[in-house]
């Protein structure tokens, strides 16, 4: 009895933990897993861009064509300025992470360890892969991940076979990619976070500045009518007004202290039949015996013309 009760306070004290007291990792793509069925919109808008405002290129490497049941690489992109860093959570400066989304075509998905390449391992140390959902393998989630050392991701994919999955055919396929680096500017809740500007909601007159908990500040505007309200800026933004300063609805109160932001584009792979290319080789040969012939047929016209001294 006493064991079942351990057990019990043990496994409730692990669950109020991990719900206090969230993995950081669960900062991003995880939310996205939490509010949309899939994480592409009707318009193509990754839904990443939602709560990631601000943009930064991203790029991709994909092979041109890949045979069928092979294993190859993916690699996204999220370029940024050297030692940059970002407004974390609480305030401080904190190092600037990056992840990345990579939506496969259906059949598609993260090639199973067993088959990574040595290289492959190398280049993926460190790199924490999952799927989407548990009917979505095709789409693989990766982040936050230190971006000073992943600003190139690579994704190890395995492609299908058309000879053992009868939905699949060989041909033209599209990959849509997401690229991101540093935290969003809104919560998928809809709240502000921290790494964002902040503005006046109505005209007035800045009459204090006060800090609050957390190292936030409370600006209080006076109207020209009506009563007084608050401005809560948390921990982070620099402010950027004193007091007596007039300012108008929608006049930023801070700085912008974002730094990174999100990125998106389309790739294209050609599941690549065999039979096609042992055919084009063969129309190369075909064409090359036939010049070949042709040349040879026109030196014995002409030996034929110079013999009969035409």
């Amino acid at each position: 009895m006493r064991r079942l009760i351990s057990i019990f306070l043990g496994s409730l004290l692990i669950g109020v933990s991990i719900f206090l007291s969230p993995s950081a990792t669960w900062a991003y793509p995880f939310w996205a897993q939490q509010n949309y069925e899939n994480p592409r919109e009707a318009t193509g808008k990754i839904v990443c861009a939602n709560c990631h405002l601000a943009k930064l290129p991203t790029q991709v490497e994909v092979p041109q064509s890949v045979g069928a049941d092979s294993v190859f690489k993916a690699v996204v992109k999220v370029p940024y300025k050297k030692d940059l860093t970002e407004i974390g959570a609480d305030g401080s400066n904190v190092p600037l992470q990056v992840g990345a989304v990579v939506m496969l075509p259906e059949g598609f998905k993260l090639a199973p360890q067993d088959r990574w390449t040595d290289q492959i391992k190398e280049e993926t140390q460190g790199v924490f892969f999952s799927q989407y959902s548990e009917e979505q393998e095709n789409i693989i989630l990766v982040g936050p991940l230190p971006g000073d050392r992943n600003k190139e991701i690579v994704f190890p994919i395995l492609s299908p076979d058309p000879a053992t999955d009868s939905s699949v055919q060989f041909g033209k396929y599209s990959l849509h990619v997401g690229g991101n680096r540093g935290r969003g500017q809104v919560y998928p809740t809809g709240e502000k976070s921290n790494n964002t500007i902040f503005t006046a909601s109505a005209a007035g007159t800045i009459s204090s500045i006060t800090p609050g908990d957390n190292g936030e500040n409370l600006i209080t505007i006076e109207p020209d009518g009506g009563k007084s309200f608050t401005e809560t800026i948390p921990a982070g933004p620099t402010l950027s007004v004193a007091i007596g300063d007039k300012v108008e609805a929608g006049t930023a109160l801070t700085n912008d202290p974002n730094v990174g932001g999100f990125g998106q584009l389309d790739a294209e792979v050609v599941l690549q039949n065999p039979a096609r290319i042992f055919g084009l080789l063969a129309f190369f040969a075909a064409v090359s015996l036939a010049q070949v012939l042709l040349v040879l047929k026109k030196k014995q016209v002409e030996k034929v013309q110079a013999a009969e001294g035409i």
